[in-house]
């Protein structure tokens, strides 16, 4: 006779008739990942965007006209009676690149004897019905890493638009925050909000409570919630925010302005179920495909370096962004990176 432990069994999707507690309401069927997800659209100032867009093809490129250099200057009066010909200037066109990225939902695994055990009908929508909110929340985590690891990516990539704290202090204080707004210039009134790991976020708190932070700033440190200089913070643990291609390994805190990185759900969600026979036990599979696309304000993504459906890798690789607007402060924003 086979045995095994209540881990085994169900990490098969088998739930054996021994670990069953009839007697228990079973309302939390599944865990709900727990990453800040409430990120797009109102919830970030529309910094981070989710819209709905059908888009074709691995790609969604869309031309522009770029600012065009001396476009008003100095005009002679005193060149008569020649009266010389004015140089012509041109109306330079350049491309934004958006990047598909294709993802799967499962295949997952579930005998149908264990939603008998459970009181259930064998019904093939009951799967997709346990799972749905993790699947939907898991949707909007990898979503939000995706676009996080993006815009991180294309910021980086311009030296000018980084500050880099105090790598021998971990922390990150309110200097930091000026100096990460300076690199915007006369700008920075654009940056409209900070994107912060939950981390540098509550050292932030702690440098202010140590720096005694006197006036009305006290209610906000009282509330721990520190002053941001008037722009809001939203705070999620993304590994997007953790920086591990320098050294040390660095949090990045980022000032975005408005839609500063876009997420397009660019392909129908497609959700199937079916019942897998010759086994022992009956099985009903669950698996889906989707897309969307990425786009990073004055950034295009690169067709020739990095190819179609990126990984998280290859998301993250600053070379990949190619900078198309004239001026940096026309990009998505600014990066602060910050010691662990």
């Amino acid at each position: 006779m086979t045995t095994g432990t209540r881990e085994s069994f169900a990490g098969v999707g088998r739930l054996p008739e021994g670990i069953i507690y009839p007697e228990l309401v079973h309302s939390g069927m599944v865990e709900t990942l727990v990453q800040n997800t409430d990120a797009f659209n109102a919830a970030s100032l529309n910094t981070i965007r989710s819209v709905t867009q059908r888009r074709k093809g691995d790609f969604a490129q869309e031309s522009f006209f770029t600012n065009i250099s001396n476009i008003v200057s100095r005009r002679l009066v005193n060149v008569s009676p020649a009266n010389p010909d004015a140089t012509a200037l041109a109306v330079a066109a350049a491309e934004n690149i958006n990047v598909k990225v294709n993802r799967k939902i499962g295949p997952i695994d579930q005998t149908l004897d264990s939603f008998r055990k459970l009181g259930m009908g064998a019904d093939l929508e009951v799967l997709s019905f346990l799972l749905g909110e993790q699947i939907a929340k898991a949707m909007q985590v990898e979503m939000l890493d995706s676009a996080l690891r993006s815009i991180v990516a294309s910021i980086t990539a311009q030296a000018s638009l980084i500050h880099d704290g105090d790598v021998t202090t971990a922390g990150l204080d309110t200097l930091d925050l000026v100096d990460g707004l300076s690199k915007f210039g006369d700008a920075a009134n654009r940056v409209s909000m900070w994107v912060m790991h939950s981390k540098p976020f509550f050292e932030l708190v702690k440098s202010q409570i140590t720096a005694n932070i006197d006036g009305i700033s006290n209610f906000n440190v009282a509330q721990a919630s520190p002053v941001t200089l008037n722009r809001p913070v939203l705070v999620t643990d993304s590994a997007a925010l953790i920086d591990s291609s320098v050294s040390p390994t660095q949090y990045v805190t980022l000032g975005l302005v408005e839609n500063a990185v876009v997420a397009e759900d660019s392909e129908e969600e497609m959700l199937y179920t079916d019942v897998i026979t010759g086994k022992e036990n009956l099985v009903t599979r669950l698996q889906g495909e989707y897309a969307y696309n990425i786009g990073c304000k004055g950034a295009a993504w690169d067709v020739t370096n990095g190819g179609i459906n990126p990984d998280d890798a290859t998301l993250a690789t600053s070379t990949n962004w190619d900078k198309v607007a004239t001026d940096v402060k026309d990009m998505g924003g600014i990066a602060i990176r910050s010691a662990l």
